[in-house]
């Protein structure tokens, strides 16, 4: 960011893990961005909206008591906001509609920078409708991809969405692996899939895996708050069907709708 006057910012975010690995990412990259306040629910960051004030908001979509967008519902709010969020793809779009800056979880560095400097372009002129992000998000449910045509050699199958058990990379290749245990190489890449899979269906665990939830057969508690799935059919390496420290909260919540 060409602009290095001091700018408070706010962390709304319910996965501690996720908000500390944030701010530190945001003092590597502008020191003069200084996180001024860490809310993690609705109601804490109501309370802190009312008695403080910030230049930028990092605002995750999903808290654990709520749909973050209320709290401007009860509180009044001109702050610019970059959304976060772990795999509200249909929201994603919603966001890109309004044109406003979001990152996808676990924040990457370069999607990071690219947020600040549209942030810093775009200062004073953000007009945000969250009411029509929100008729958007539990609106009408998207489209989402009915099943696949892959083509391996001369022949030509088609699978079902509901048939895959998991989308999966190797060797920078993507793959889909059936219920029945048949492996077919897909065109699309997971970043594609994970959009055009229904997120009540499909959730991504980490950069390697996106699981349906049919597949997982058993799960058990992993180091550092992680959780590892067993699924069926078996993955290749099990050591990669792990949930990352920064989707294990998402996970809990789409196991437990």
């Amino acid at each position: 960011m060409a602009n290095r006057e001091k700018m408070n910012v706010l962390i709304v975010e319910d996965e501690s893990v996720a908000a500390d690995k944030l701010e530190q990412m945001l003092k590597e990259e502008n020191p003069s961005l200084m996180v001024t306040g860490k809310t993690g629910s609705i109601k804490e960051s109501v309370r802190w909206l009312m008695n403080n004030t910030a230049d930028l908001i990092f605002l995750d979509i999903q808290l654990s008591d709520g749909l973050s967008f209320s709290i401007f519902e009860q509180v009044s709010v001109n702050t610019p906001v970059i959304f976060t969020t772990a795999y509200d793809e249909y929201a994603v779009k919603a966001f890109k509609l309004n044109s406003i800056s979001y990152l996808l979880k676990p924040v990457r560095r370069d999607e990071l920078q690219e947020s600040l400097r549209k942030f810093s372009s775009l200062k004073g002129v953000y007009g945000i409708d969250f009411e029509a992000l929100l008729s958007q998000i539990q609106g009408n449910s998207p489209e989402y991809k009915k099943r696949f045509l892959i083509q391996t050699g001369n022949r030509i199958r088609k699978v079902e969405s509901g048939e895959i058990a998991y989308c999966f990379t190797e060797d920078k290749a993507v793959y889909i692996r059936t219920f029945d245990g048949v492996t077919l190489p897909m065109d699309h890449s997971l970043d594609k899939l994970q959009e055009l899979l229904n997120p009540q269906q499909f959730f991504r665990i980490n950069r390697k895996y996106i699981v349906n939830i049919e597949s997982i057969f058993n799960m058990v508690a992993y180091s550092r708050a992680r959780i590892k799935l067993e699924l069926k059919p078996g993955a290749d390496c099990p050591e990669d069907t792990i949930v990352s420290v920064d989707r294990s909260s998402a996970f809990k919540r789409w196991m437990n709708e």
